[in-house]
């Protein structure tokens, strides 16, 4: 709940200097309200976990091409230890600070107006970027399940796009409860997928790739050391948009206990789908040939002679996989754009919301830039950009932890991170690693990335910093926490 605005003060605020804060008017924010105490914490689970489950069906394969299945098991590893520790740090941040801006409120409040902005917007690009990719993927198992002669294409993208936008128009409910029975479904292909690679699993597939001349080159690590590090990308992409839990704060029924219950849970389903698909799809089909596959599920059983029935059912529940990630990113990217336009940060008009309180725009217009970036056809290039935006918002998310733990730490809190600053110090430093590994894998889609981030960076420094909004959610925070130091 935040306070009343009326009772704020409407100047800029000398505390950020060159930062200034508009007093509007209550139609304001009417004209911007989500709908409340919509999901609780299984609904938030099924988030988390819908958001990611496409990556266990396509994706992190490419990373055995980098790094073969040693090197992409460690970076698995430790990727695992970095979204666990930064989940823990996301769980408390989103009990003490629930709106629909997550890591940017977070960052807001710990790093002032330039780091929640700079925050808001990796994240953005972030959730911007992966829809495009996994569209491309959409693309490639529908071409591959043959119906009625539909061959991947910029069409099968665009049905994808417009169909699964129409649906969040409806409503966060409606959207919610569709996200959750597909997740259902794709959950349940995995465990048909293994049933059918675990009989047809041989170790020596595992470690087909045979070793470069890299340094460190070995038959569990063919492209050597370096080999790991060139693997982080595609690695996370296991793990990326768990993240995106927090931002449904502001929907979700009693946020301080359902947030972080339902973002742990889903981390620890994605750890174990993680560890499975790793293990026993290269397992069946051996590394080699699973490397450069757009369906790994699919080609796995086709190379091991599952029978066809089997292998087409899975086929199908990787549809279902890969749609229910794309439906909650486009959740993700509206509830961002949604926060940071509401804010002044981004265009207003953005965060403007229907009778249904979908925010209409912030739907759209992300979703019409991810539609001309799916055109390229390159899935492993933008899920590298993806990854960019992701990493970049996890070192900011982590650093605002440990800001906010040793500055606020009277705080309310109503979850912990277990270890506290040690915890989300190890985020931190993986995540910081993770960035410079986009660069390792390609430096042309990382400068790319990059150069749009500074684009954004460019806006705000100077238009919309002296636009900000007083009454903004984000905003209200920062002038009730100065209030309280000033009463101290």
């Amino acid at each position: 709940m935040t306070a009343d605005p009326t009772a704020r003060p409407t100047s800029a605020r000398p505390a950020h200097a060159g930062v200034e804060a508009e007093k509007v008017d209550a139609g304001y924010l009417e004209k911007r309200r989500l709908r409340t105490g919509t999901a609780g914490w299984l609904l938030l689970a099924g988030l988390g976990v819908s958001a990611v489950i496409s990556g266990d069906y396509a994706g992190w394969n490419f990373g055995l091409g980098q790094g073969g299945f040693g090197g992409l098991l460690v970076a698995v590893v430790l990727m695992a230890v970095m979204y666990t520790a930064m989940v823990f740090g996301l769980a408390e941040l989103g009990s003490a600070l629930p709106t629909a801006g997550g890591g940017y409120t977070f960052a807001r409040r710990a790093l002032g107006p330039w780091g929640g902005y700079a925050t808001g917007v990796a994240v953005l690009i972030e959730y911007a970027i992966a829809p495009a990719a996994i569209a491309t993927f959409i693309g490639a198992y529908v071409e591959s399940l043959g119906l009625f002669g539909i061959t991947d294409g910029w069409w099968v993208y665009l049905v994808v796009y417009a169909l699964f936008i129409g649906i969040h128009l409806m409503g966060v409910g409606e959207a919610l409860k569709a996200m959750f029975a597909v997740t259902v479904v794709a959950l349940a292909g995995l465990v048909v997928f293994l049933v059918g690679a675990v009989p047809q699993f041989d170790a020596g597939n595992l470690l087909d790739i045979a070793p470069t001349d890299a340094a460190g080159a070995s038959s569990f690590l063919p492209y050597g050391l370096m080999g790991i590090w060139a693997a982080f990308p595609f690695a996370i992409w296991f793990f990326l948009a768990v993240e995106s839990v927090p931002l449904a704060a502001e929907e979700a029924r009693d946020p301080a206990r359902s947030m972080p219950r339902g973002i742990v849970a889903a981390m620890g389903v994605l750890v174990v789908l993680a560890v499975l698909m790793l293990v026993f799809t290269p397992g069946a089909a051996g590394s080699s040939a699973i490397a450069a596959s757009g369906n790994p599920p699919v080609d796995a059983l086709a190379a091991s002679d599952a029978s066809e029935g089997l292998t087409r059912v899975v086929n199908y529940a990787g549809l279902f996989g890969l749609v229910a990630s794309f439906f909650s990113i486009i959740y993700a990217y509206s509830r961002q754009t949604f926060a940071l336009s509401r804010a002044g940060y981004l265009p207003r008009a953005l965060s403007v919301t229907n009778a249904r309180k979908a925010p209409v725009l912030a739907l759209l217009v992300p979703g019409a830039i991810g539609f001309l970036l799916s055109l390229t056809g390159q899935g492993a290039m933008l899920l590298n950009m993806a990854v960019f935006g992701a990493t970049v918002s996890y070192v900011l998310m982590m650093v605002s932890h440990i800001v906010l733990r040793r500055r606020e730490p009277g705080l309310p809190r109503p979850y912990r991170t277990p270890g506290g600053t040690a915890t989300t110090g190890v985020a931190l430093v993986l995540a910081a690693a993770a960035v410079v590994a986009t660069f390792l894998v390609d430096v042309t889609a990382a400068l790319w990335t990059l150069a749009a981030y500074v684009v954004f960076l460019a806006w705000f420094a100077l238009y919309s910093r002296h636009h900000l909004v007083a009454s903004a959610p984000e905003e209200e925070f920062e002038l009730l926490a100065r209030a309280e130091e000033e009463m101290e």
